[in-house]
């Protein structure tokens, strides 16, 4: 019962609060739209206010900004309107003086024209005569033209001779006169040049000699291995000859065994492997046991060993010169070239002399030094390489250098040094000078009997195949050829020519060490017996 009542009293109380509360929320959304439309209103009104306001000011200010440019416009107006007018004066006045210096030029040219009227009148009058006097010249030159070929031909008759007869023996006349001048102005000049050059070359090349001094020594084809007694050489031979034969083949020499006591000679062309052969021999000798095996072992450790000294060779040789930079396969080829010779010589002790003597002359001309000692030691790397490689040792020199980077200027002096180029450096003259000083020391080379007797033919017979020459002789063991000339064919201005002559066919078609003497001699003799 109470239940029910409470429920009835809560729908009753529902039904009554919330038509209130919704009455309430309508007249309060009602009340706030009538504030926020007042509101509105209110903020457009004073926004109209504030527009109108601002509309005015800027009226007025337009109106002043307007008055102050048209007062700016009327000054720039005014400012323009008086430069122009002060331009124009300026111009008015330049125009005025251009006018009176045209009117002077003008004044100045009608002067002019009628003085070179008056010049074109005294032309033409002068080339009237000038005309006049021409005809007249060809007229004598006619005239004078007639009575030289009447005088050719009394001459003609009187000399027997024809005109180009004597022209070509006048030509002849003086061609002789003027080369017997030229020989005699030639003469004194190099007379000259010798006395003075003579004396600075021979302070310079004494000098140098003096301050450089290197061993010499002669090497030869052979080399002799001793023994300690005759019982070694049946050893040596060996069985049916098996152990000599296995030498020969492994070291690539011939081994001699003849009836020279307690010795064994070993010959070949390669002294790298004649080396080879000798310390081979030599080993074997001192270890007793001598078989095919046993060789073949020795001699590739010996090899093994000769490889190294040559490496050291090299490397000392460019310590000495004080060379740096060097290829390590130049080095090679230095050390290689302690066991070639050239007419005897040892190469690499030549080639460190040729530095020496390079080095001292560069310093006394004022030359490149490091570039002179660098090409006289490696002037003669050609000559260090087998026969693998063809062309002369200078060019297989040069194509080395090149192929490793050697300098321009070291690579032209090695070209030149035997005179295959013409030298265009300085450099390149000092080490051919050193060179031939070094090649033509007293006992520095040698070469064999019948090499030397065939060099020394041929010189005599070059200098026999000159037109005039009576008779040569070498001396001085192939350094001096002096030339007997018939007098009557060749005279004192002549001997000039045959000299140079001479000596260029002998730099042309002869080999030899060091420089030779050319002395041309010419002798007029009268012979008469008194009775």
């Amino acid at each position: 019962m109470l239940s029910s009542l409470i429920a009835v009293t809560n729908s009753v109380l529902y039904a009554i609060f919330v038509p209130l509360i919704l009455v309430s929320l309508g007249i309060g959304a009602f009340l706030a739209l009538w504030i926020y439309k007042k509101t509105v209103e209110r903020r457009i009104g004073d926004s109209r206010t504030e527009a109108a306001r601002l509309l005015d000011e800027a009226r007025l200010e337009a109106k002043s900004l307007r008055k102050e440019a048209l007062l700016e416009a009327k000054e720039e107006q005014l400012r323009l309107r008086n430069e122009f007018e002060r331009e124009s004066k300026q111009r008015r006045l330049e125009i005025a003086k251009q006018e009176a210096r045209i009117n002077q030029k003008e004044d100045m040219i009608d002067k002019k024209e009628s003085v070179i009227e008056g010049k074109m009148e005294l032309i033409e009058k002068t080339k009237l005569a000038i005309e006049e006097k021409e005809r007249q010249l060809k007229e004598m030159e006619e005239e004078l033209g007639k009575k030289n070929e009447k005088m050719l031909e009394e001459l003609e008759k009187v000399a027997n001779l024809t005109c180009s007869e004597a022209k070509e023996i006048l030509i002849a006349q003086i061609t002789e006169d003027a080369q017997k001048d030229a020989a005699l102005l030639v003469k004194e000049i190099e007379a000259k040049a010798k006395e003075d050059a003579e004396k600075r070359a021979k302070n310079i090349v004494g000098l140098a000699i003096q301050r450089c001094a290197v061993d010499h020594a002669a090497e030869t084809t052979v080399s002799v291995v001793e023994l300690p007694s005759e019982e070694m050489k049946g050893r040596i031979i060996g069985r049916m000859g098996r152990n000599i034969k296995s030498l020969e083949s492994v070291t690539g020499v011939d081994i001699i065994i003849d009836d020279t006591p307690d010795v064994i000679t070993l010959t070949g062309f390669d002294p790298v492997r004649r080396e080879i052969a000798r310390l081979t021999l030599q080993k074997l000798i001192s270890d007793g046991r001598i078989h095919p095996g046993r060789i073949e072992e020795v001699a590739e450790r010996v090899r093994k060993d000769i490889d190294s000294q040559i490496k050291e060779a090299g490397e000392q040789a460019v310590f000495d010169a004080g060379l740096f930079g060097v290829h390590p396969e130049i080095v090679k080829l230095l050390g290689r070239m302690k066991y070639r010779t050239s007419y005897g010589q040892n190469v690499l002790k030549h080639s460190l002399e040729v530095c020496y003597l390079a080095g001292l002359m560069a310093q006394e001309l004022g030359a490149d030094i490091k570039v002179c000692k660098r090409a006289g030691l490696l002037h003669d790397l050609g000559k260090s390489v087998d026969h693998e490689y063809e062309g002369t040792h200078v060019q297989i020199g040069v194509d080395i250098a090149r192929k490793y980077r050697e300098k321009e200027d070291v690579v032209h002096a090695i070209a030149a040094h035997h005179g295959d180029i013409e030298a265009t450096t300085i450099e390149a003259i000092i080490v051919q000078v050193a060179d031939a000083i070094s090649g033509a020391r007293p006992g520095a080379r040698r070469e064999s009997l019948e090499n030397y007797v065939k060099r020394l033919e041929k010189l005599e017979s070059l200098a026999n195949s000159f037109a005039g020459v009576e008779q040569s002789y070498a001396i001085q063991a192939g350094r001096e050829i002096r030339v007997i000339v018939k007098p009557e064919q060749v005279d004192d201005a002549k001997t000039v020519f045959l000299a140079k002559d001479i000596a260029k066919k002998l730099e042309s078609e002869l080999e030899y060490p060091g420089q030779i003497k050319v002395n041309v001699i010419r002798e007029m003799r009268s012979v008469e017996y008194a009775k």
